[in-house]
């Protein structure tokens, strides 16, 4: 994947992606039951990228993530920081609307995954804020609940990227369960740091294997983040199930 591109080339290759993914049928049930695809929206040059778990009913209406419930919080919480829409990405592991808001199977998590670990390897966030337990497990490529890592920087490598990832809690943890609400502002205070950072320090080019073919959509390859140094899930977003 080419790291130089100008932002007008970023955004039409970001565009060009979104068409492509538009037309996407590599899971039937999920092309059968969605109304369109939910690509994902915000700035082609975000520092910050937010990765959720999959459009809900709201969203897949509009065809932009987080409008729903959910979303009117996202928007607080980054209004609370000096944040809007307009300055970060904003995406979900899955595209399309799960029926009925069921969890991801891990099929369509595989199937999906590599629009993600485009955008991702597009826009080259220094920070990727992971919202609830499905994005976090599938980033990380680790089986601990958000409940354990929430609120933990971690430097992990995204294909040839290396990223700031910081797992919090999803908005909807807040509207089942009140307190949360003071955690998520709590981690969320911390998020202007972490982006005032930078990108953590890249691999050396001989240290880069391949082409970043996990990034391309129709590339294969790890699904999984793995800890920078070290050799090594995903409910949707109206659903209670994998927040916590």
């Amino acid at each position: 994947m080419e790291t130089g591109m100008t932002a007008p080339e970023r955004l039409r290759a970001l565009d060009e992606m979104a068409r492509e993914a538009s037309v996407c049928e590599r899971c039937p049930q999920l092309v059968e039951s969605r109304s369109q695809v939910v690509f994902g929206s915000g700035s082609a040059e975000a520092g910050l990228m937010f990765v959720g778990e999959a459009p809900g009913a709201s969203e897949d209406r509009e065809g932009i993530p987080f409008v729903g419930a959910s979303g009117k919080l996202l928007d607080g919480l980054l209004e609370g920081i000096g944040l809007s829409r307009d300055d970060v990405f904003i995406a979900n592991v899955l595209k399309c609307r799960p029926p009925e808001n069921r969890d991801p199977n891990p099929a369509e998590v595989a199937n999906c995954s590599p629009w993600l670990e485009g955008q991702i390897a597009l826009i080259r966030p220094a920070v990727v804020v992971t919202l609830g337990n499905f994005a976090t497990r599938l980033l990380r490529g680790g089986p601990e609940g958000i409940g354990k890592v929430r609120g933990r920087e971690e430097i992990i490598e995204l294909g040839q990227l290396r990223v700031r990832l910081y797992p919090v809690f999803h908005p909807a943890a807040a509207l089942y369960r009140r307190p949360n609400l003071a955690v998520l502002q709590e981690d969320f205070a911390r998020i202007p740091e972490l982006v005032a950072k930078g990108p953590p320090e890249q691999p050396a080019l001989d240290e880069q294997a391949g082409d970043l073919s996990a990034a391309a959509p129709d590339g294969g390859g790890d699904n999984r983040g793995r800890s920078a140094g070290e050799t090594e899930e995903p409910g949707s977003e109206d659903d209670q199930l994998g927040l916590f």
